[in-house]
């Protein structure tokens, strides 16, 4: 992250609290609402005590180290709640099938409930959570990682599901990874918790995008700070993230579906206070793509597209999204390695079906 990040060493129940808030705003509306995963993870804390959190350099360059993650629609996870096993079969099998200790285990993204199952599976098997990600933010797809950028596969691989089923995967590339488990993934009901990614210390080191855990308690913090102190929440977000305001407004419509494992959709929002008369339109898979105030592009990816309430500054995930809510929209620029040429093809607009080329969100907004 290049905003000054104070480390974290230890997870406990305030920063716990923390990271939810801030990991579901770098998730740009996806990742899975975090409520469910925050409460696991308490009972998780509760239990074992709170997780060791590490640096990226404190990992033995030859050591197993595996992301674990939550995979599917975001709506669908709000009404097939988790059993508390599937993560655990899903881990455990993992690391059976490679026959070898993992040393520590990491969050996929930042985002929602993925930014909690680390958490819970940490503590559980006394295991650090390093502090580390692949994304940055959340995506929708798997090989949608830095950790793909670098050429390390996703698979092997493993998915659980409530009823005690789980699947191994050995593909051939990353891509297939995507569309064989996606395709599980909705015949297990369309949300399954998965372990992938095994890496090396040496490869993460290379491959992840580094303090996001910190960052994300960082973000939160300051938003439980000001509404304790009384002072304004978006701009207590602004001065912790850099971010770029991009609108305040009502949400006039939300037309989503779930459709192939992902909710898609769009919001409408109609300006308020300086942006009374315009028009805001999000479009997203369940992460925010795209934004376009009165018909021209503001942002899109990899460019972060985070909605908050107007008035709190509590992130609102795409599910969550609802007629009449007062919200803000604010984009942050990405991490560097997604603006590199193979990080675009992979996640830029066009590879979303969007007929436009990326251009930054400090330029689209004259900053």
């Amino acid at each position: 992250m290049k905003r000054a990040v104070e480390k974290l060493k230890f997870i406990d129940l305030q920063d716990l609290e923390d990271i939810a808030v801030g990991a579901a705003l770098l998730g740009t509306g996806g990742g899975g609402d975090p409520h469910i995963g925050k409460l696991m993870a308490i009972q998780s804390i509760k239990n074992k005590g709170p997780v060791r959190l590490i640096d990226v350099e404190e990992i033995p360059d030859e050591a197993l180290v595996v992301p674990v993650a939550m995979m599917g629609a975001p709506t669908v996870l709000v009404e097939k709640i988790p059993s508390g096993r599937e993560i655990f079969n899903a881990f455990e099998s993992l690391q059976s099938f490679l026959g070898k200790e993992v040393y520590a285990v990491l969050p996929i993204e930042a985002g929602g409930v993925n930014s909690m199952i680390p958490i819970m599976v940490a503590a559980e098997k006394g295991v650090p959570l390093v502090d580390v990600d692949g994304m940055g933010r959340a995506f929708p797809e798997l090989q949608m990682v830095t950790y793909h950028l670098f050429g390390i596969p996703a698979t092997p691989m493993v998915l659980a599901d409530e009823k005690g089923n789980s699947i191994l995967l050995k593909t051939v590339n990353n891509f297939w990874t995507e569309s064989l488990a996606r395709n599980a993934t909705v015949v297990m009901g369309g949300s399954v918790m998965i372990a992938i990614y095994p890496m090396t210390g040496r490869q993460v080191k290379e491959a992840g995008i580094r303090d996001i855990v910190s960052y994300s308690a960082q973000i939160g913090k300051v938003i439980r700070r000001a509404h304790k102190n009384g002072d304004d929440p978006i701009e207590a977000i602004i001065n912790a993230t850099g971010g770029i305001p991009l609108f305040k407004g009502k949400i006039s419509d939300v037309v989503r579906k779930t459709s192939g494992g992902f909710v898609r959709g769009e919001a409408y929002l109609d300006g308020i206070d300086e942006f009374k008369g315009e028009k805001l339109e999000i479009n997203f898979q369940n992460e925010n793509l795209i934004a376009r105030r009165n018909g021209k592009i503001v942002a899109t990816v990899p460019d972060l597209i985070c909605v908050v309430d107007a008035h709190t500054g509590i992130p609102i995930t795409t599910e969550g999204l609802r007629y009449g809510q007062r919200a803000f929209v604010l984009g942050l620029p990405c991490d560097e390695k997604w603006r590199s040429e193979k990080g675009i093809q992979t996640v830029g607009p066009r590879y979303f079906g969007y007929d436009v080329e990326y251009v930054p969100v400090e330029e689209l907004n004259c900053l």
